[in-house]
């Protein structure tokens, strides 16, 4: 059974959106729904009230603007899970690596990203596909928070010390990774995402509380797949792009900080001279 947990931030879901779960999901399930509509809850705490009333073997967090392409998706799900007991958690985008800087799941090189969705945004569709080569299921360290669907344990549950709105795919990720699960990337499972993710100011500010919670726990990557000089390529590049976000919401003394650690990585790159311009500027 699958227990369908979605963190809605209006009193009611739209009938369709109910009726394509519906009529896709395949399985015998339960949709469990936490009205945050008054935003009486961070989307960590949510989600803990879902996995409390949850039943299921399995669990699927769903953002509340996604359509399903696939027929029977849950029963593709449970197969998964099913031939492999070291798998903990599925995604259907997500990236090989992540860096311990404060960094989006995409902030990575393109060979490092395993994406499958369609973004459907200012009446445009984009169907990415990327990653897979011959395999369905491609092992990931971090998943996009659109669609998390993980198998049910114990341990499992979000930091409700996090008051925020984003990260919570970050937190979820490293909570299987810790207990020694497996996290894929599948292609077997096509959904639309209404919207696109957004990283704005409030995303620099929760990124920057994320940092002091789970920086202990990073970088994280699959396997060799990166020397580590490709790794501190990408850790320079996530520093200097996370510093000029920390500038824009004047938060000058973490900017600071932020780019002494690039600076340590690489020493003479051009964009120190482009960062202290900015910050003698103020």
């Amino acid at each position: 059974m699958i227990s369908i947990i979605i963190c809605s931030r209006t009193e009611t879901l739209p009938s369709a959106f109910i009726k394509n779960i519906e009529d896709t999901v395949g399985v015998e399930h339960e949709l469990i729904i936490i009205d945050n509509s008054k935003n009486n809850y961070s989307i960590f705490e949510a989600y803990n009230l879902g996995i409390k009333k949850s039943v299921g073997a399995y669990l699927c967090f769903i953002h509340d603007d996604i359509l399903f392409h696939t027929q029977n998706w849950g029963k593709r799900l449970e197969d998964i899970f099913e031939k492999d007991k070291k798998l903990g958690l599925i995604g259907v985008a997500g990236s090989k690596v992540k860096t311990k800087t404060p960094s989006a799941w995409w902030d990575c090189p393109h060979d490092q990203m395993v994406v499958n969705i369609i973004h459907q945004a200012e009446n445009k569709l984009e169907k990415q596909y990327h990653g897979f080569d011959h395999e369905n299921n491609v092992e990931v360290v971090l998943i996009d928070g659109v669609f998390m669907a993980g198998r049910a344990n114990k341990d499992i549950k979000f930091n409700a010390a996090i008051k925020e709105f984003h990260g919570y795919d970050l937190n979820l990720s490293i909570a299987y990774k810790k207990i020694g699960f497996k996290i894929i990337v599948t292609n077997t499972i096509l959904l639309k995402h209404l919207s696109l993710g957004k990283v704005d100011s409030n995303w620099t500010q929760s990124a920057l509380k994320l940092y002091k919670v789970f920086k202990n726990d990073l970088p994280l990557m699959v396997g060799n797949t990166l020397t580590k000089t490709e790794l501190k390529k990408i850790e320079f590049k996530n520093g200097m792009q996370f510093c000029d976000k920390l500038m824009e919401i004047k938060c000058r003394k973490e900017a600071l900080l932020f780019w002494i650690k690039s600076f340590f990585i690489k020493p003479k790159s051009k964009l120190h001279f482009k960062f202290l311009k900015s910050y003698i500027k103020g």
